[in-house]
């Protein structure tokens, strides 16, 4: 398997991840953004500068698992870019000087094309599963695999209390 389009210094992997699998997956709902293919921000910042209504419908059977979660939290949202490649190992983004390890990277080309987007909740309605973020970088219509609450005790690795940009 080779990755169309593939850019100096980039390497493909001789296998597709996809045929390998080792885990079973559900979607439990959708990601609701603006953004279509070949319009959508390549980052939550740029997502946020661009504004736009941004959220999730959750699945009937998991809707219950909202329980405790509230407007203004910060949450984890996990999803599946579908449509990502997953054989490129090591790429060469624009924006950095030398080709990189995929595990270095955020991009969505991945062996398993999970993205993760911490985001602010602005409503949650429970009973029909209708979220409301803050931003969003996915497309409209995107799987959503999961939901986890942010928290600042545990999810901020020691001593990065004063990185205003990550490491």
């Amino acid at each position: 398997m080779a990755t169309k389009g593939a850019r100096a210094g980039e390497r493909a992997l001789d296998f597709d991840p996809a045929a390998h699998p080792d885990a079973g997956l559900c979607f439990i709902g959708r990601i609701t953004s603006p953004w279509r293919r070949g319009e959508c921000p390549k980052n939550l910042r740029e997502a946020r500068a661009r504004g736009g209504a941004f959220g999730a419908v959750v699945a009937e059977p998991y809707r219950p698992g909202l329980a405790g979660l509230a407007a203004g939290d910060p949450v984890v949202v996990l999803y599946w870019m579908a449509d990502a490649a997953r054989d490129l190992i090591v790429q060469a983004p624009s924006h950095r000087p030398v080709p990189q390890g995929v595990f270095a990277l955020r991009s969505p080309a991945r062996p398993n094309p999970v993205a993760l987007a911490v985001v602010r909740l602005l409503a949650v309605d429970p009973v029909t599963g209708i979220l409301r973020f803050d931003a969003m970088d996915a497309f409209d219509g995107t799987p959503l695999l999961d939901i986890k609450p942010w928290l600042a005790s545990v999810d901020v690795p020691p001593g990065s209390e004063g990185l205003v940009d990550g490491a």
